[in-house]
């Protein structure tokens, strides 16, 4: 048992933001950063044997593509974006951004989002790594950070995978669920416990109709 417990999360924007539009779909309600992370806080600290009070998130960071400030004006996306920011700051999270890039192919116009998923694994890993992170929880469902999960492992360090999956679509990959030490699906979770769920959403105000975007 450890005598204080250090968290690190690292949030995958582009799986946060599919998670947010599917609440916001089904129950017009999106994720409280706040509640999300006194949930992952309580968890650790019940699992340990510990006081929630020594076991913290002493570090949260944010990876996202988003678009240059002229597109995301023309697309309505700046408030939505700001507002979503401001909730991140709120609650001490490091946001890191790549610019996302337009293309034509078959006229279709497709957004690319490059370079984020790397960044991503090796901030984590560089971060594990001078930090000593007690557990490290990914908000993630991508195949891709498979290797990370295992790098972490190597360090010796605890790693938790968690997923919301309310979709087909976003399904957690196979791979990246067997390598990570934990997994949690709160879909799953809060399933048959309906004060976490309540915990967990913030209700929106806004009519159905209204655009919200989907940088939540």
């Amino acid at each position: 048992m450890f005598d204080y417990i250090s968290i690190g999360v690292f949030i995958d924007g582009g799986y946060y933001a599919k998670i947010n539009r599917a609440l916001k779909a089904q129950d017009r309600s999106i994720i409280r950063v706040r509640s999300l992370f006194e949930y992952i806080s309580s968890e650790l600290a019940m699992q340990e044997g510990v006081n929630i009070s020594d076991c913290q998130i002493t570090e949260a960071h944010y990876f996202r593509g988003r678009f240059r400030v002229k597109e995301a004006y023309d697309k309505h996306l700046l408030y939505n974006e700001r507002k979503f920011e401001d909730s991140l700051i709120e609650n001490d999270v490091v946001f890191h951004y790549k610019h996302l890039r337009e293309v034509e192919r078959d006229g279709t116009t497709e957004v690319l989002e490059k370079g984020v998923d790397v960044w991503f694994a090796l901030e984590a890993y560089e971060l594990a790594t001078f930090r000593h992170f007690d557990y490290v929880v990914l908000i993630t469902g991508d195949a891709d950070h498979q290797m990370l999960v295992r790098k972490l492992k190597a360090l010796k360090i605890k790693t938790i995978l968690l997923t919301w999956n309310l979709t087909d679509v976003d399904n957690t990959s196979n791979m990246l669920r067997d390598e990570a030490g934990q997994h949690w699906e709160l879909s799953l979770i809060i399933e048959n416990n309906p004060q976490l769920k309540k915990m967990l959403l913030y209700k929106l105000r806004e009519p159905a109709l209204t655009p919200l975007g989907d940088n939540f």
